[in-house]
């Protein structure tokens, strides 16, 4: 046998053995990490500290509370079947629906116009409208109340609701542009030039076309400026006058214990909010399930 031949059947069998020799054992490290458990505890407990206020007024509107309603005394349902019997309640719960869906509408009508000159137009002063749009997002609430209340006073306008919807639909103008801005330069113009294309006038363009478009933009704006118009304080606390809101009222009450009928109305808002979002999810949710068949 010749020695090539000899050296071919030894490093056969060392190929051999090394397929058959067993794996090697790989031993799992059963060491405490601090990265794996750190995330989570910050997280549970992140959630549990912005759970417990909201907890805490869900369950004291069952409260059977007499003058204060800061010490448990029972379960009741008469907070959530009488919630006006606590004087003022209902009516600041009412103005501030009043000042929100008010506001709400003057900024969202406004917000949307100007977003569309902004991404579609190109006139002098564009980039200082964009700047100044910007300031009373970065300005503090007190900043633009104590303004806002200091040129109604130089005017001798009278404090009142008419003050606090021009101050919310002031400060929710800046929100609603922004939002809806995102969305106007989002969209394709070949849709809207299809449009034209086919005789669309501009106004048929416009509802057909472009606003079906912009709708969940606007919607999203008109909800955000909504919420900020129902829950300020500081603008409607310089702007208020007599008025009364829900953001007030619960101040107010505050150094005496918020009413339990106060907790029912804030627990219904959340719930409502919930209940809005769920909906919303579920109806996209079934829509793309509709579109994947």
């Amino acid at each position: 046998m010749s020695g090539n031949t000899q050296a071919g059947l030894v490093l056969g069998q060392e190929i051999g053995a090394e397929e058959l020799a067993p794996a090697p054992v790989r031993r799992r490290a059963y060491g405490f990490s601090a990265g794996k458990w750190l995330l989570p505890v910050y997280c549970t407990l992140a959630l549990a500290f912005l759970l417990v206020p909201i907890v805490y007024t869900i369950v004291f509107s069952f409260n059977d509370s007499v003058k204060t309603n800061i010490a448990w005394r029972g379960f009741t349902l008469d907070n959530w079947l009488n919630v006006c019997s606590e004087p003022g309640v209902c009516e600041a719960f009412g103005n501030s629906l009043l000042i929100g869906v008010t506001s709400t509408t003057i900024a969202t009508v406004l917000g949307t116009m100007i977003a569309l000159a902004l991404v579609r137009y190109r006139f002098r002063f564009r980039a200082a409208t964009n700047l100044l749009l910007f300031l009373p997002m970065a300005t503090p609430e007190v900043v633009i109340g104590a303004g806002l209340a200091a040129q109604f006073l130089s005017a001798g306008i009278a404090k009142g609701l008419g003050t606090i919807i021009v101050a919310h639909a002031m400060f929710c103008l800046s929100f609603v542009v922004v939002t809806v801005k995102a969305r106007v330069a989002s969209l394709d113009p070949a849709l809207e030039d299809a449009g034209r294309d086919l005789y669309g006038s501009s106004s048929q363009v416009f509802w057909r076309i472009t606003f079906p478009l912009l709708l969940p933009g606007i919607l999203a704006a008109a909800l955000l400026s909504f919420s900020l118009s129902f829950d300020d304080f500081i603008i409607t606390y310089f702007n208020s006058g007599s008025v009364n809101t829900f953001p007030t009222f619960i101040y107010t009450a505050a150094t005496r214990g918020i009413p339990a009928e106060a907790n029912v109305i804030a627990s219904a808002v959340f719930l409502l909010a919930i209940a809005i979002v769920l909906i919303g999810q579920l109806s996209a949710q079934a829509r793309r399930k509709r579109l994947a068949r």
